[in-house]
């Protein structure tokens, strides 16, 4: 039984630990620079031959973004980050520009590459040229169909891997190629370090009427007239699977390490699930899916996978994350009917809670006998990073996550 790769975004240590314990099989994430994420911290030489470590230990992949499209200034820095991939025994370099593609290939000729995403990779054609260029995957472009994968899929080697996003943020622009960002701010999105202006509310001002607003849009409602919602795939993997996807990519470097670890868990069970019942008709067990609306998120669609998505892909009304629960604190340990935890939001005794737990659905509970790091009782745990416990009968691994729902 074919089994997918599962592929977890990791912007930092903490994001990265959060995918390896929620169950990825691999994770990409950028150096310090040429990444198309510039916001998240990243991974400085020594910060990456740590994470490669920790995730090899575990039978993990590393992969390493090298994917913005390069300037000249660019290369100048190239044979630096590609030594320190070798250094650090990265699996796969992650690439979109030509040029660095050359470059890779002859600095470092046994690394494996994957063809970025913005390449914008739509036709067997162009998959076939990669592979004969030295891929071993190619990340197709957000605007394909299932039909137009599996057809890919059909016309290219058996080896060439192919990788595609399954869940996590749209673009209005072709696989992410914007200069709105650059025009407005002067911030690169091929390098980086968009701004997002998609998700901005625009309306139209009269030249003899300044500081008098139009609204302009395509709907009643609002006027994010670029606004895209989020894709979310969870609910299709036979169809995923049939098509040929070698890999299921996450989306969200940038996210939170709650996001990783939420999405990476219900994905991760939603696929075990399906090895287990293989069948055109399998669906995840409904916690899986709810597990993906207890993440900041805008609302959900299913991409361009079964069609042009037209009528349901945007947003008009709001351009804002959804955000309906709160991390409310971490479990360092659990013991003798206790649960050890660092406070992250303030919490009350009585409070209805649920512990993320790895591989399964969360655990509900109710805050019983809480008590301070003295072992004294307390009513509420208000400061951050405070140490606490309360009575838990279950026992919960380590680094798990305590969270509660958002009051209306």
């Amino acid at each position: 039984m074919f089994k997918p790769e599962l592929l977890s975004p990791a912007g930092d240590r903490e994001r990265l630990e959060a995918a390896v314990m929620y169950g990825a099989d691999a994770v990409y994430l950028g150096s310090t620079s040429l990444g198309m994420r510039a916001a998240p911290q990243n991974f400085n030489p020594e910060q990456l031959k740590s994470a490669v470590e920790l995730c090899h230990g575990k039978g993990i992949k590393v992969y390493q973004t090298c994917n913005v499209l390069a300037h000249n200034t660019d290369l100048e820095k190239l044979p630096e980050i590609i030594e320190g991939a070798v250094e650090a025994k990265v699996d796969a370099m992650i690439i979109s520009d030509m040029g660095v593609l050359s470059i890779v290939k002859k600095l470092a000729p046994q690394m494996e590459i994957h063809i970025s995403t913005q390449t914008g990779l739509v036709n067997h054609a162009a998959a076939n040229a990669m592979y004969d260029m030295g891929a071993k995957r190619v990340v197709l472009a957000r605007e394909l169909s299932l039909e137009e994968v599996a057809e890919i899929r059909a016309k290219t080697p058996s080896d060439l891997e192919i990788e595609c996003f399954v869940h996590g943020a749209m673009c209005v622009s072709f696989s992410g190629r914007c200069l709105l960002s650059n025009y407005f701010l002067g911030r690169d999105s091929n390098r980086g370090e968009c701004a997002q202006p998609c998700r901005w509310k625009y309306a139209i001002m009269e030249e003899k009427r300044p500081g008098f607003y139009l609204p302009i849009g395509e709907d009643h409602s609002g006027t994010y007239i670029m606004n895209a919602r989020d894709m979310c795939m969870i609910e299709h993997i036979p169809e995923m699977v049939k098509a040929g996807i070698s890999s299921f990519k996450i989306e969200g470097r940038a996210k939170s390490s709650y996001y990783t670890a939420v999405v990476t868990n219900a994905y991760r069970a939603a696929i075990d699930g399906y090895l287990k019942n293989p069948t055109d008709d399998y669906k995840p067990e409904q916690w899986m899916i709810d597990e993906t609306r207890k993440v900041s998120h805008r609302e959900y669609c299913t991409g361009f996978f079964f069609g042009d998505p037209k009528d349901d892909a945007q947003i008009y009304y709001e351009g804002t994350y959804r955000r309906n629960w709160n991390v409310m604190a971490e479990i360092n340990s659990c013991e003798n009917g206790r649960a050890y935890v660092t406070q992250r939001n303030r919490f009350f005794e009585g409070d209805e809670l649920e512990i993320m737990v790895s591989g399964s659905q969360p655990l509900k509970i109710k805050v019983e006998d809480l008590q301070n790091e003295k072992g004294e009782p307390i009513d509420v745990a208000p400061h951050p990073m405070m140490k606490c416990s309360f009575k838990c009968d279950t026992p919960v691994h380590s680094g798990a996550l305590v969270r509660k729902e958002a009051e209306e």
